[in-house]
Order: C-alpha cells, then structure tokens, then sequence
C-alpha cells in the first residue's frame, strides 16, 4: 500500500497524540529466569470450547506457554466462558469479566475493562489478541503496563463489520502496533502488512497443530446420517467471509453419488447471512448443518471427512484448515494470501468466489480414493511445519525479551 492511499484510507481518522513519557517507567522484572513470568491474555471470549479462531489458537498455546515457565490468567467474556469450565484448568486462571452480547460492542468494552483490571494485577505482560481488543494498547501504556499484541489478519477486511467497525478496527490495528512493546504476527503476509504501512517489524509466530489419535468412533457420523470418507467438510463460524455460499452452489453443481456437504459452525450474533446459509441448506437433502461441535465429536467429523473446504475470501492463518491437515485429510482453499502461506500444492487451490472451478475441483478430488500412506505423510507434514511447542517456545522467548528489557 502506497502511502498516498494509507493517507487516504486514514482521512477521517482523528490525530490522537500521547506523551508515554508522563507516565513513570515501570520497575524492571529481576533477570532471573527462574522466575515464572506472568502473563494475562485479553481479547478473546474465552476457551475450552469456545468458537473461534483466536480462542483456538489461546486453547492451545496457553497450557504450552505454563510447560515454559509462564503463569497464564486468561481474561474472559462472561457470556461466552463455559459456566462448567473451573477457574484453574490446566494450570491457567481464568478471570470472568462481563461483556456486552453485542458484534459492535463486546471487544471494546471487555478490553476496556480488562485493561483496569490488568492495572489492578500488574501482570509481568499484558498480551492482547487481534486488532480490535488492541485499539486500548495506548491506554494500558499509559498505565504502566507492558504489552505484547497478535495480530491474526486485518479485521477490518471482513464483510460483516460497517463503516464505523471498520474505523475503529483500523485504529485498533494502527495503535497496537505502533504502541506495543512487542508485535507477533501469525503470517509472513501480516508481518509484511505491518512492515508497509508502518515501517515496523513484527515477529513471525504462526498458527500451530497437535497431533492427536485418530478416533476410531463415528457416533457424530451416526448421529447426522454420514458415512465415512464420503462427505464435503467445512470448520468455520456462519459468517460471510467463509463464502458458505459460494461452496453450497459448488456442491449442488457437483452432485457426487452418495457424498454430503457437513458444514460445522454457527453464529455469535445470527443475522440475515446466517438464515441464508441455513436457508439454502435445508432446501437440498445432501446438505448438514451440524451448529458448532467441540471436543471428541469434532475430531470424529474431522477424522472421517473425505475433503476438507475452505473458500474463505479472509483469514490470518487459518487454524481449521491445519487442523484438517493434521487429521491427513486431502484439503481445497481459495487462493488468498494466508491459505497461499500455508504452502499445499498448486493442484489444492481454486480461483476465490470461482463457484464453477470450485464445482470441478469437487469432482476431482471425490473421485480420488484415500490412501494411509499419503495421509500419514500430511500429518507429517504439518506437525513440522506448525508445532504448537515450538510456538509456544518462541511465544515464551518474546515474553522474557519485554519483560527483561
């Protein structure tokens, strides 16, 4: 981006202006390293559980960053966090603050006042996720704390958010970064971003995967009518980025003898994108909507798929689409920057919002049988690339690096 067009984009924009200098400098952390850094996560809605790809990727790096020297409280969206959930779960505290049940709203407040509450506690690092929650970063500077952010892709790209949304999360983006004392990146094309129109460097710490047992139960495939390795599936929240539509047309001009579509996810705020994916699923007998599924029934899902989708027009890394991987499935994603980053064959990606390539590729990869050996071989693959102990290694060295210096 040229920065005529950054000026443009800014233009209604008000110049904030703070002077951190009025703000006394924070005592410095003992260099031991022996010592446990603690660190308070902010941002997100909450986990186990809890939709969402920042609350995935917080599930599970925050019992790997404890395995590091780190003690971790999670601050979370009393709406959202499972009321079975204890408030000690793998080590990691978690602290419940309300938040309005609102997509325009809730991210803002909830960081507002869980910036108070982080003033209150005086944790070693305040990590914040995503741009939005970041647009309070200068207010938690000028409180004396000291703030790593992530960012997980530009927000403010999403069909779902307005005008207004749109602005404040280009704020959120602009005064994380700028005013952060550390910024990690989930991809080379955010890093990038950043280093363009903010002449910033952002440290590279992506997405990451587990590798689990493969389930042997399908008790999710008996309970939705599916047979194994014979259907179409696609991970994601009800929102119009995921293009649910554009794959929905794809499947009905494509039918394959016997094969489903199963799309997995729901809604936080249902609106008229969701009744219309819902609407058109239930119009054709081929296609599942299953609402969002967590824990053993999802891994059957994922497990037992015979295609995994993705026609996404936005993501940061698409965590889904590794944990997919993970699992050996053969995958099909639109050719954005963040799936491109992901690094598959040619022959697994199709022109975005192309419902005619995305129908053929249907077809091609339904009549390829499923081999052990190749499914092995993507599990391997992945868990080199994307290794959730080795992000959190390097989460954990980010930590020591502003809580140190």
């Amino acid at each position: 981006m040229t920065a005529k067009a950054r000026r443009s984009g800014e233009a209604h924009a008000p110049k904030v202006t703070l002077t951190l200098k009025a703000v006394p400098p924070r005592t410095k952390r003992k260099k031991e390293n022996s010592l446990p850094i603690r660190v308070m996560f902010l941002g997100l809605r909450g986990f186990p559980g809890v939709q969402g790809g920042v609350e995935t990727h917080a599930e599970h790096l925050c019992p790997l960053l404890v395995e590091h020297g780190c003690q971790v409280e999670v601050i979370v969206r009393s709406p959202y966090q499972p009321a079975v959930i204890p408030e000690a779960w793998r080590k990691i505290k978690f602290s419940s603050i309300w938040a309005p049940k609102s997509k325009a709203l809730e991210a803002v407040i909830h960081t507002f006042l869980g910036v108070l509450y982080a003033a209150v506690k005086r944790p070693d690092i305040l990590h914040i996720q995503a741009i939005g929650p970041a647009v309070m970063v200068p207010m938690a500077r000028l409180l004396g704390l000291r703030v790593v952010v992530t960012h997980h892709g530009p927000d403010y790209e999403r069909q779902k958010w307005g005008r207004l949304a749109r602005w404040v999360l280009r704020a959120g983006e602009r005064q994380g970064m700028r005013w952060a004392h550390q910024r990690i990146g989930i991809s080379n094309v955010i890093c990038q971003l950043v280093q363009d129109k903010y002449a910033l460097n952002t440290r590279l710490i992506p997405n990451g995967i587990t590798l689990q047992e493969m389930p042997n139960s399908k008790d999710i495939l008996a309970r939705f009518g599916l047979v194994p390795s014979n259907y179409f599936l696609l991970v994601s929240r009800l929102v119009p980025e995921k293009r649910h539509l554009d794959l929905i047309n794809a499947f009905i001009h494509s039918p394959r003898a016997g094969w489903k579509l199963v799309l997995v996810g729901a809604s936080d705020h249902p609106d008229a994108y969701t009744q219309s994916v819902l609407g058109s699923a239930k119009n054709h007998p081929g296609i599942v909507c299953t609402g969002f599924q967590s824990g053993h029934a999802l891994k059957e899902l994922y497990a037992h798929a015979g295609l995994f989708v993705l026609p996404s027009s936005h993501e940061g890394l698409p965590i889904a689409l590794l944990e997919a991987l993970s699992y050996g499935l053969p995958v099909l994603a639109s050719d954005i920057p963040a799936n491109l980053e992901v690094g598959l064959p040619a022959e697994n990606y199709f022109p975005l919002g192309d419902v005619a390539a995305l129908s053929a590729k249907l077809s091609e990869f339904a009549l390829r049988p499923l081999d052990v050996e190749r499914r092995n071989a993507r599990r391997t693959w992945v868990s080199e690339r994307f290794n959730w102990h080795a992000i959190a290694r390097s989460t954990a060295a980010v930590y020591r690096e502003v809580a140190l210096g």
